[in-house]
Parts: C-alpha cells; sequence; structure tokens
C-alpha cells in the first residue's frame, strides 16, 4: 500500500510552506506530494496569503525534491486550455525527471471560484474532459517530428508540432476520478493508470472499484494496468487526547473523522487500511489539512507507515 500526502494549499499555504511539507514527505519515506488544484478558500478558514497555482508549485517543488511523485487531486479541465495544459505538464515532468510527475484530470465542480477569478463554468464539462483526456494524450504520443491535428466539438488544434514530449514515456500516468455509473468507469479504462476515489463511504468506494474493473476488462486491459485508490482525510493520535486536539485544529469532530476518514491512533489507522487493502486499493492519499503539523507526519511514518 502506497501513502501519498495530499495537500488543500487554496485553505490557506504560501509555497515556503508546501515545500516543508514536500520536503517533509520526502524524508520521511511517503510516495508522494499531491496538491488540489482550486483558486479559492471553502468553509470559515480565511484562506491567507491566498491562492497557489498548482503547476507552478509543482515546478518549484520538481526541482527541491529528488524522489516523490508530485501531482495533482485534480486539475479542473476550466482552467487551462488542453494544449497549453500538456506543455505545461510536459515541462514539469522535464523538470522532475522520468517517473516522478502524474496528471490528476477531472470536470471542475465549484462555480464559486470560477466567478471569482473570471473562468468560465460551462455546463458540458464532462465533454470537456473527454475532449482534453483525447488531446493531452494525443499531443504526448504523437511521435518526433509528425504533428497532431483534432476537430471536437470544443477544441481543435491543426498541425501541432506537439511538443515539448514529456521525459516519462509514453507520458505521465493519468488519474481519473468520480462516482458517475457509465462515462467515468469508461474513460478511465481508456485513457487512465489510476481510478481514484475522493472522501467517499467505503461502500461506495468498494462499488465504484468494481465499475472500473468491469470497464477495464471491456477495454480488453490487463486487470493489473490499473491502480486503484482512495483520498481520506487523515486525522492520527498517539492517543485519544492527541487525536481530540489534531480534530480541534482542522474543525472536526473525532467520530466523524473516525468514520469518513483515516483517524485515530496508529492501530486503528492501519486496521482501517487493511480494510481498503481487502477491497483492492492500492494507494491512498493522506488529506493533511494543518500543514503546521509536521510532527503529524513523523508520526504517520514512525507508525503507520512502517508497519505496511
Amino acid at each position: 500500500m502506497d501513502l501519498r500526502i495530499f495537500t488543500e494549499p487554496q485553505q490557506g499555504a504560501s509555497y515556503d510552506t508546501l515545500l516543508s511539507v514536500a520536503k517533509a514527505t520526502e524524508d520521511l519515506g511517503f510516495d508522494a506530494f499531491f496538491r488540489s488544484d482550486h483558486y479559492l478558500k471553502m468553509g470559515g478558514v480565511t484562506g491567507l496569503p491566498g491562492p497557489t497555482d498548482a503547476w507552478i508549485t509543482l515546478a518549484g517543488l520538481a526541482r527541491e525534491t529528488s524522489r516523490i511523485k508530485l501531482g495533482t487531486l485534480v486539475t479542473p479541465v476550466t482552467f487551462r486550455l488542453p494544449g497549453p495544459l500538456a506543455i505545461s505538464v510536459a515541462q514539469v515532468d522535464q523538470m522532475a525527471g522520468p517517473g516522478r510527475v502524474e496528471l490528476g484530470l477531472g470536470t471542475g465542480w465549484f462555480a464559486e471560484e470560477h466567478t471569482a477569478y473570471g473562468i468560465p463554468f460551462p455546463d458540458k464539462r464532462f465533454d470537456l474532459l473527454e475532449e482534453q483526456l483525447q488531446i493531452v494524450t494525443g499531443l504526448w504520443n504523437t511521435p518526433d517530428g509528425e504533428t497532431y491535428s483534432f476537430k471536437g466539438e470544443h477544441y481543435s488544434l491543426t498541425d501541432s508540432p506537439a511538443l515539448p514530449k514529456p521525459a516519462t514515456r509514453p507520458h505521465p500516468p493519468i488519474i481519473i476520478g468520480g462516482g458517475g455509473p457509465k462515462r467515468t468507469p469508461r474513460l478511465a479504462a481508456q485513457y487512465a493508470s489510476e481510478f481514484n476515489t475522493s472522501f467517499r463511504p467505503f461502500d461506495d468506494t468498494e462499488r465504484l472499484f468494481g465499475t472500473v474493473r468491469d470497464a477495464v476488462a471491456a477495454n480488453g486491459r490487463r486487470p493489473d494496468s490499473m491502480t486503484y485508490s482512495a483520498a481520506l482525510v487523515a486525522c492520527v493520535g498517539r492517543d485519544e487526547a492527541e487525536v481530540a486536539k489534531r480534530a480541534e485544529a482542522i474543525g472536526r469532530e473525532p467520530a466523524e473523522l473516525r468514520e469518513n476518514g483515516l483517524a485515530g491512533t496508529p492501530a486503528e489507522v492501519v486496521e482501517k487500511i487493511g480494510r481498503y487493502a481487502a477491497i483492492g486499493a492500492q494507494r491512498l492519499y493522506l488529506q493533511i489539512l494543518d500543514l503546521s503539523d509536521l510532527d503529524h507526519l513523523e508520526l504517520i511514518a514512525s507508525q503507520v507507515l512502517s508497519q505496511l
């Protein structure tokens, strides 16, 4: 089971804070540092000092780290045109070195951040997602020296040189998530190397894994060609008092976190991770909401990660 650290910088984090967390992620032996791709805070936090751009952040971290994988959960298709997105991700992949960058891509959902920063928020975002997946992978897969063209309902490309190419070949892994019963499994089976469920009940995760397994089989892929993952908020303490303190710091209740996240003592968390492994999860993203608490990461590394 891979454990990845997942952050929500729109809630209030500078680049320097993210760098500290990423370096701790690497030093403590976690598999990856991921971040959300949002431009507006959520809930009752100030969001200060303001949002940071996901791919600019990852470009910086690519040069400041050497081992951990880096990526987004997830980049909305509304934020970037597919051609420039393919360029950005390929460049960060070159900056990091082969095998370290992964692209999570989704429809986007948070209408308020679009309004706040003048970003269009169309209704047919799933159609945008399908075309962007076609274009990004098409650009990356075009042989050197050839051009790429695409004509769709939403995007058109004519004789693109399809450059730059990512360092990772054939291209960086693509992560797709969501709860749709038909289109999401189909797109995952067609384009993704990882299917993710985020903050969903355990039974929903088990059901969604099953629908994607069926789609992978229908697509003619090997069962082991898809990685299955889940994202869950983490709140781990050596004892009940420490669990309660960490829950209070993020404005949550211990009982609710135990139900919906990875919360409790290390022994409790290891047991719940075992339940996810039993339904086929191979990777868990631990949502860390208090980015000032690096002792939290050290505890998870020493008493949870070490047992997996």
